[in-house]
């Protein structure tokens, strides 16, 4: 498939890959033993007790913007004067907040936030949507880009950083693991502009192209967007990050 074919994900389909990507989150916590919540994940220094934690902070941030307002306030003060960026304050955050909650608590969050997240993502108000923010690894995003595409993508990788921890199978899906994956594969393009050939692997996979005599990658699906996220190494235009 030529690179250049594939649309981003839009407004009007964001909503339903946002509520797929919670509800696949909150049903693989939910067949966790206990034991797993303490097992260790990709994410340095994270648990997976200590990832759901941040997911449901995270969603309570999209489900009312008094809330992502008091998260960034709080955020800020924790990072001041440490030269570390402002999304680490808020995941600390949402980690702290949530401290002696148990999984069940946990889950529980989970599901009473998420239809709150997923509406008030795809009701974000239209004078906002342009504004950019600066982040440490693309440099800046629009905020209709966050609340329509990176928030489902941080929730879809977690949920491969779960799955990973805990060894459990990861549900993929053309229809929304292929998309999610796809977009990736066209946000990617567009940020190197290089020609290439790109073969993934696996459900979420597919065929991409464009020019001609590029680089050619031949991996999983899933694996390309770990390393594409900074989570494995990759050569030449594999080392192009894409926000998760």
């Amino acid at each position: 498939m030529p690179v250049e074919s594939i649309r981003r994900i839009n407004r009007a389909e964001a909503p339903w890959h946002a509520r797929t990507a919670y509800q696949r989150v909150v049903h693989l916590l939910e067949g966790l033993a206990e034991s797993d919540w303490s097992r260790p994940t990709d994410c340095s220094g994270w648990d997976v007790w200590t990832m759901a934690a941040h997911l449901a902070g995270a969603t309570a941030f999209c489900a009312s913007m008094s809330e992502a307002r008091r998260q960034v306030f709080a955020g800020r003060r924790l990072v001041k004067g440490t030269g570390r960026p402002l999304i680490d304050g808020i995941n600390d955050l949402q980690i702290r907040e949530r401290a002696g909650r148990t999984p069940p608590e946990l889950l529980q969050e989970l599901r009473l936030t998420l239809p709150k997240a997923v509406h008030r993502r795809a009701t974000y108000p239209r004078i906002l949507r342009p504004v950019s923010i600066s982040d440490p690894v693309v440099g800046s995003i629009r905020l209709g880009e966050l609340m329509d595409v990176i928030y489902t993508r941080d929730a879809w990788m977690h949920r491969v950083d779960l799955a990973r921890a805990t060894e459990q199978p990861l549900e993929l899906t053309s229809d929304h693991d292929g998309r999610v994956v796809a977009d990736v594969v066209r946000d990617w393009a567009d940020r190197h502009s290089r020609p290439f050939r790109l073969e993934l692997d696996g459900p979420a996979g597919g065929s991409y192209a464009s020019g001609v005599d590029g680089e050619g990658h031949s991996l999983d699906a899933v694996e390309f967007c770990r390393i594409l996220s900074g989570r494995g190494t990759g050569s030449g235009l594999l080392g192009t990050r894409v926000l998760f």
